[in-house]
């Protein structure tokens, strides 16, 4: 458990689900948690959860040591106006996509500490991957604050913000890709006969106990794979369709073009 009190500015899918579960681990009590958002729907969510409901984004500020900025980029300037001066000398988590550290510094009035991370959103049930950049000017005790409520709910890495949009191309676009990856493989079931509802549940538990041989066995992918396919076996014949589609250079492509796309925002 953290000593700190933390401040939620956006308590939207991903703020929501990241104060939940600092909640739900204990990491964090009720009475240290103050959200503040524009939607009364969301207000309503966090007074339900029994933290403190601010009455402005300063007002989080003023009462937090550590305050998440949870809103959307477009959004970004407006929310940290809001906070006047009261971000002075305190500590800030971003989860504000392609928003830089600099950038996010212009629009503030004062000297904050600052530390961005790159959430994604299998966190609202506890499978989230985040990362965190290495280069902060966080102290220790706040460093390991931050970590400790994002490995409540996922796996944490750390990263130079330099590389953060990769991490935005690969895993914070990533569960589209892999939900449409599963819906293909639920298609490719159904159209050989299985019923609609059983070939998503197939194909998504097979992703789920596939990510989970890798990440708690240690297996690489490459060797994973090499244990399903038996020679002259079915499971060959369909890695061989897959390269004539051209899967790995379309996944390849994905990653870039999510990662450009974050350093454009």
């Amino acid at each position: 458990m953290i000593t700190k009190k933390i401040g939620i500015i956006g308590c939207g899918n991903m703020g929501g689900a990241i104060l939940y579960g600092a909640l739900e681990s204990g990491i964090i009590t009720c009475e240290q948690a103050y959200v503040y958002d524009i939607n009364p729907a969301m207000m309503d969510k966090a007074e339900k959860w029994g933290v403190n409901l601010a009455k402005s984004d300063a007002d989080v500020c003023q009462k937090s040591d550590i305050v998440l900025l949870a809103v959307k980029p477009q959004n970004a300037a407006e929310a940290l106006s809001q906070c006047q001066k009261e971000l002075d000398g305190k500590a800030m988590m971003s989860i504000v996509a392609g928003v830089t550290v600099e950038r996010l510094r212009n629009m503030i009035d004062g000297l904050p500490r600052i530390l961005r991370i790159m959430p994604n959103t299998p966190a609202m049930v506890f499978e989230g991957a985040f990362a965190l950049c290495s280069d902060n000017d966080f102290t220790e005790e706040e460093l390991d604050a931050a970590k400790s409520i994002c490995e409540a709910i996922g796996i944490v890495e750390l990263v130079p913000e330099h590389l953060i949009d990769a991490v935005c191309g690969l895993s914070g676009g990533g569960p589209a890709y892999a939900a449409m990856f599963i819906e293909a493989m639920a298609d490719g079931g159904v159209k050989q006969g299985l019923p609609r509802a059983t070939a998503y549940r197939l194909a998504a538990q097979t992703c789920l106990g596939t990510a989970k041989m890798i990440l708690e066995k240690g297996i690489h992918p490459g060797q994973l794979k090499d244990m399903v396919t038996s020679p002259g076996g079915t499971t060959i014949e369909g890695c061989e369709a897959l390269e004539r589609g051209g899967m790995r250079y379309a996944v390849i492509d994905c990653i870039n073009a999510g990662t450009e796309k974050s350093k454009r925002l």
